[in-house]
């Protein structure tokens, strides 16, 4: 007996070339490395949160884990401090690693999630600014999507 094969329907799913929004956190995530250096477009606000989410809780596990490892140094009655543990070091490498890698990408997410605000990713630039500029970067992410910023897609005419 031969059983006919079913086939999946196909998913309707959001382009890499558009915002995403509503996108679930998993989504958010495969976008995120999907997109791994992509300054062009945009990111929606879920796009962007469920990344930043998931990455202070990876740093948050990791900083844990080299602090239970041993990474805090001690201080001997004698007053020699001792280096951390090996297992530290070897936390703090992950650590290390992990940030340089998911720094570009993270920084491209920001731009698009600038463009979706319809402001320049040079805003960026504005965290340098001692004091206030990572807050207001902060609230530039937090505002809401402008269809006005469309004009950071691939496909527009002010793109070209």
């Amino acid at each position: 007996m031969v059983v006919p094969q079913q086939t999946a329907a196909p998913v309707a799913g959001v382009p890499l070339s558009q915002p995403y929004y509503g996108a679930p956190i998993a989504v958010a995530v495969k976008r995120f490395f999907s997109k791994y250096a992509t300054f062009s477009g945009r990111a929606s606000l879920s796009e962007y949160w469920w990344w930043a989410l998931v990455n202070y809780a990876v740093l948050l596990v990791l900083g844990i884990l080299a602090l239970v490892a041993g990474g805090t140094p001690t201080v001997s009655a004698a007053g020699t401090v001792a280096p951390p543990s090996g297992g530290a070091i070897v936390v703090v490498l992950i650590i290390t690693v992990y940030s340089l890698a998911t720094i570009i990408p993270g920084l491209a997410l920001t731009a698009r999630r600038l463009h979706d605000g319809n402001f320049s990713a040079l805003f960026i630039l504005i965290a340098l600014v001692p004091g206030i500029g990572g807050l207001i970067l902060f609230i530039l992410t937090l505002l809401p999507s402008k269809p006005e910023g469309s004009r950071f897609d691939q496909g527009s005419a002010e793109y070209r």
